[in-house]
């Protein structure tokens, strides 16, 4: 049986969004729950499970740095598919508690950036914590006497014997997250000349010292007509000012034009890794 990890506990965003792969795919899953999301990506790269479902960036709130990051610095996880999962945000409180009267709210960090306008104008005076995840909230107003609320799942509510005081309170309507499912890949792996999916993960490093070096790589992908769906700069974490970048390719453009321009890059880079071909699954 597979064995998937994801950010726990029970009844988070992560849990959501697994149990529903795992039913579309007609897979049968095992889910382990891991305290954060680098012990997920970690326990994948020591092979301890077969998999993992992390979150990588929110539409609203931008990338998860830690799982970009960790990805960068590993030579052994590859990127098997993307779900693109709509997010549902619901405050809930224990079944005595009115609403009106909440003092305290507490999530995890994104959910609450999410939901910011929604807080802003119906409880502007009550205390925002944050806490390591949505399920973790849900226990913690579960386990109090006092008038909390959570902002969770519905699932995580229910888990912990809350009610919905209101539903849906994300500010856009349209608010979804990606996830990566992430599997290990030895080090001596074949490099990949099949582009067989809708998109391909790049990561490198180029010289910032140098004027036009960026703009010389994106040139590469546009000269072929390969289409870039989103580009994204972190600390290199070497020197100050270093940076690496992200490049997610649609693969629409074939297998030639994907191939040159990946080793065009290369050539141009001071290091350059693809994470994977992989297709994308809409929620």
């Amino acid at each position: 049986m597979k064995t998937v990890g994801i950010l726990g506990p029970k009844g988070t965003h992560s849990e959501e969004a697994a149990l529903w792969l795992k039913k579309f795919l007609r897979e049968d899953w095992r889910l382990e729950i891991c305290a954060d999301i680098f012990d997920v990506l970690n326990a994948v790269k020591e092979r301890k499970i077969d998999a993992g479902l992390v979150p990588v960036e929110n539409s609203l709130e931008g990338s998860i740095n830690i799982t970009l990051d960790t990805l960068a610095r590993s030579d052994t996880l590859t990127i098997a598919r993307e779900l693109v999962w709509q997010v549902k945000n619901f405050l809930m409180t224990r079944p005595t508690v009115d609403a009106q009267s909440v003092t305290k709210i507490f999530s995890h960090a994104q959910p609450l950036a999410q939901c910011r306008k929604f807080l802003h104008k119906n409880f502007p005076d009550a205390e925002i914590v944050a806490t390591n995840s949505t399920a973790r909230a849900a226990e913690l107003v579960a386990n109090s006497d006092e008038n909390f609320a959570a902002i969770c799942t519905e699932r995580a509510g229910k888990l912990n014997g809350l009610t919905i005081a209101a539903k849906n309170i994300q500010d856009n309507p349209h608010n979804s997250t990606r996830f990566f499912e992430i599997r290990y890949k030895p080090r001596d792996a074949a490099p990949i000349e099949t582009f067989d999916g809708d998109k391909v993960l790049i990561i490198c490093q180029i010289d910032g010292s140098r004027a036009g070096s960026l703009c010389d790589v994106l040139t590469e992908f546009a000269r072929r007509n390969v289409n870039m769906t989103r580009i994204e700069s972190r600390p290199a974490r070497t020197i100050l000012g270093a940076y690496i970048f992200f490049f997610e390719l649609e693969t629409d453009a074939g297998d030639e034009a994907l191939r040159e321009s990946i080793r065009a890059v290369y050539d141009k880079s001071i290091w350059l890794k693809n994470l994977g071909v992989f297709k994308v699954i809409n929620a």
